[in-house]
């Protein structure tokens, strides 16, 4: 078979043996045996193509097995970047990421530590005029959330005319799609407890603030602990503090609204406060779970819903992930 040189003749070729992974090269005469490839693009990904007409599956085979005898010899002619470059060139989209992420943890670190020990120095005091509550404690991680978040992304709110009144107690509900969550809600400036996995305690600053807090501890498949949880929730509400519950249990993978467990809505329920959903959007797209280590670029909305009341649980509980849901695919469309 002759080829002429210059001429691209393998596009969809390769999209077939290399899935969704298209190849751009171009066949030429080089100075060793039989045919060499050009570099003539990156990767790029584009859907599974057909085999051009007049090109055999065994035609496909030997251009893969040139290329891989041939990569490390282009690679010396300067005619295919290297390795290396090639995966920068993939993950260039989240390189910026990354160093946002490690700023980020950064400026997490550098200012919890400070607030962390005005926390010590005035809980002693909070304890004695505020046990339940911990107003002062709140402000700090207010200060902290904010001071964090505020060089990376923006964040607005919607229906802060539906927050109850600062002293009211209230069961705050809402969807869980990222790490950065928790630090968008400390925001709102509402001192409510928020339940955490027990093993967060041991975290050093950041789990030794959360216990200044009044974080309320939780064992995950413990139904114990999940009932000294839900003991300890009602105590609080029945005291006059708030807590905060993501009622799917845990941040969702996929961003879906998953189920949502009855536990926040028997507290309300028992001690009839009202129970304000709140939605979350765009977190998600800064930090998905499971990749906390970057940070992308954005903004976030929290949209706080009309406070509910009832005495069912189920009914609490299917009204609020009502509202959540539909808040969540207004938003998409």
């Amino acid at each position: 078979m002759t080829l002429r040189p210059q001429v691209r003749v393998l596009e969809a070729a390769s999209c077939k043996m290399h899935g969704k992974a298209c190849l751009h090269f171009t066949l030429v005469k080089g100075p060793f045996p039989g045919p060499s490839l050009r570099w003539d693009a990156f990767v790029h990904r584009l859907p599974p193509l057909p085999s051009p007409v007049g090109l055999s599956s065994n035609f496909v085979f030997r251009i893969g097995f040139w290329r891989q005898q041939l990569t490390s010899r282009l690679e010396l002619r300067g005619s295919l970047p290297s390795k290396g470059f090639q995966k920068i060139q993939r993950n260039g989209v989240r390189l910026g990421s990354r160093v946002r992420g490690i700023c980020f943890y950064a400026v997490t670190a550098m200012g919890a530590i400070p607030l962390f020990m005005t926390m010590m120095l005035v809980h002693p005091l909070v304890m004695i005029f505020d046990r339940y509550k911990r107003r002062v404690h709140h402000m700090i991680a207010q200060m902290w959330a904010t001071m964090t978040i505020f060089p990376f992304y923006r964040f607005e709110f919607e229906g802060l005319e539906n927050l109850p009144p600062g002293d009211a107690p209230a069961v705050y509900v809402s969807n869980h799609q990222s790490f950065l969550d928790t630090y968008t809600l400390l925001t709102l400036g509402r001192s409510f407890k928020f339940i955490s996995k027990r093993s967060i305690f041991v975290i050093p600053i950041i789990g030794w603030a959360m216990f200044l807090m009044g974080v309320i501890p939780l064992r995950r498949m413990d139904s114990r602990s999940q009932l000294e949880c839900l003991k300890s929730c009602m105590d609080y509400v029945r005291k006059g503090a708030s807590v905060f519950f993501f009622p799917e249990g845990t941040r969702s993978k996929d961003g879906k609204l998953g189920a949502f467990k009855r536990g926040a809505f028997t507290v309300a329920s028992k001690t009839e406060a009202p129970v304000v959903p709140i939605t979350l959007l765009g977190t998600r797209e800064l930090m998905p779970s499971g990749m906390e280590g970057i940070l992308n670029s954005g903004s976030v909305k929290v949209v706080i819903h009309k406070p509910l009341k009832g005495k069912e649980a189920e009914v609490l509980c299917n009204a609020s992930r009502s509202v959540i849901a539909d808040t969540l695919i207004s938003h998409v469309e």
